[in-house]
């Protein structure tokens, strides 16, 4: 039998997924990217899981479209009606939950935009990150061109994508791009805790929550402050006072236990 390229392993309410071509440093064949899809979707109706920790075996998270294999195929990237089974893009957009992308070593073009589509980003120390598209020859069609200059800034993802340069970890952290760095032994552990802090929030104000930011990310500050309140009012009216006194306690209990 031929090994799974993409492993899913269980821990409570989290789910591990790890892309498993590390020969070919877990680029996005077709059948990578249709078997991404296809974990995802069948993880967004698996009840019992409410996070995702997503990562790469061996030294790749993932060197990004499989070019070999594109300069027989072309760069189908996902988005028409015929190749939804490859479209990782939107695969990972309509999964409900938390995505953590645990970067174990090079996420490269479009490794990078795979990165990107997780909802935070925590890196071993050996985490390279480069933007090649204006050197391979493609426009990115995953989010790369819009998403990196809102996180780092215009000038250091102009200065990214234009030069094709790595990024190391620890300056990609300081730029804003990974919220932390550790030893590589260490980031799926420290990866599986805080998704297991975020499953031990309320499951609906979760799923809401994630949805509230990324929704108000693409509208304007004045337009996304109105549809806050429009939500949060909506979400008040099937609260109880009892209900916050109850969540008040477990809150500070919670914190004291922090603090120790």
């Amino acid at each position: 039998m031929s090994e799974e390229i993409v492993l899913v392993e269980r821990d409570g309410p989290v789910a591990l997924v790890t892309l498993n071509r590390p020969d070919a440093l877990n680029a996005l064949s077709r059948a990578l990217r249709a078997e991404i899809v296809r974990v995802f979707t069948e993880l967004k109706d698996d009840e019992d899981v409410r996070a995702v920790v997503l990562t790469g075996s061996g030294r790749a998270f993932t060197a990004g479209i499989d070019l070999k294999e594109a300069g027989q195929t072309g760069f189908a990237l996902g988005a028409d009606e015929d190749s939804k089974s490859i479209d990782i893009a939107r695969a990972l957009k309509e999964y409900p939950w938390p995505i953590i992308g645990a970067i174990n070593g090079f996420a490269i073009t479009g490794g990078f935009e795979l990165a990107l589509m997780c909802d935070v980003l925590l890196a071993s120390e050996h985490a390279k990150f480069a933007d090649t598209h204006a050197r391979v020859g493609i426009v990115p069609g995953w989010g790369l061109s819009q998403k990196l200059s809102r996180l780092i800034g215009i000038s250091r993802a102009k200065e990214l994508s234009f030069s094709g340069n790595f990024l190391d970890a620890h300056t990609a952290e300081r730029w804003g791009l990974v919220n932390r760095v550790y030893p590589s032994d260490e980031l799926i552990p420290h990866a599986m805790k805080l998704a297991q802090d975020m499953c031990s929030t309320q499951p609906d104000l979760l799923k809401q929550y994630k949805a509230l930011i990324d929704d108000g990310f693409g509208m304007p500050f004045a337009e996304a402050m109105k549809e806050e309140l429009r939500r949060s009012i909506a979400h008040s009216e099937s609260v109880t006072a009892d209900a916050v006194e109850e969540a008040r306690k477990q809150v500070t209990e919670r914190g004291r236990g922090q603090q120790d």
